[in-house]
C-alpha cells in the first residue's frame, strides 16, 4: 500500500511503499504461533517459526488475495507446504526467484521476504540431535544433557510452524 508524499525535498514527488503483504503474512504467522503457545515469543526458535510461516504464507498467496476469511481456507495449503516430507527450502528458493520476475509483488514486501529467508538459511541454532543413537539401552537424550547439533534456523522453524497450524 503506497503512501505518497507530494514533495521529496528536491522539487519532485517521493513515494514511500509500505510492505503490507509481508506485514500481514508475518502477523498471521505470529498469531498462529502465539495461539499454539509452543515457545516464548522472545526466543530465536519462535522467530524461526514465525519467519518460516510468514514466508510460506507470503509466497503461497497468489495475487494478494489473502484476507480475512481466506486465512482459514489456506490452512490446509500451509500444512501441506510445511509437511516433513516436502522440499520446503527448494520451494522457497523457487518462489523467491519467481517473485523477483513479478513487478507487482516486487519492492519492500519481497525485500523483507528475502531478508527473512537469508536469516533462516544463514543462522544456526543449537538443538537436540534427534538422529543420535542411544547405545546400551540408555535413556533417550534430554533437552539439557543430550547431544546437540548446530541446525539451520529454518529446520527448527518449519516443524514449529507446522505444529502451530495443527494446534490452531
Amino acid at each position: 500500500m503506497p503512501h505518497r508524499s507530494t514533495d521529496d525535498g528536491l522539487g519532485g514527488s517521493a513515494e514511500l511503499s509500505i510492505p503490507m503483504a509481508w506485514l500481514y503474512a508475518e502477523y498471521i504467522a505470529d498469531e498462529l504461533l502465539r495461539t499454539g503457545d509452543l515457545m516464548p515469543p522472545t526466543s530465536f526458535e519462535y522467530r524461526a517459526g514465525r519467519d518460516a510461516l510468514a514466508l510460506t504464507i507470503f509466497l503461497s498467496d497468489s495475487g494478494g488475495e489473502l484476507s480475512g476469511i481466506r486465512v482459514i481456507t489456506q490452512l490446509e495449503t500451509w500444512l501441506a507446504l510445511t509437511a516433513y516430507d516436502q522440499p520446503w527450502q527448494d520451494w522457497v528458493r523457487e518462489r523467491l526467484a519467481d517473485e523477483a520476475l513479478g513487478a507487482e509483488r516486487a519492492g519492500p514486501d519481497l525485500h523483507l521476504a528475502r531478508l527473512a529467508w537469508q536469516w533462516l538459511e544463514e543462522t544456526e541454532l543449537l538443538a537436540p540431535d534427534l538422529d543420535a543413537v542411544v547405545l546400551d539401552g540408555g535413556a533417550p537424550p534430554d533437552e539439557d544433557g543430550g547431544p546437540q547439533v548446530w541446525t539451520p534456523a529454518w529446520q527448527l522453524g518449519l516443524p514449529l510452524g507446522h505444529l502451530a497450524i495443527h494446534l490452531f
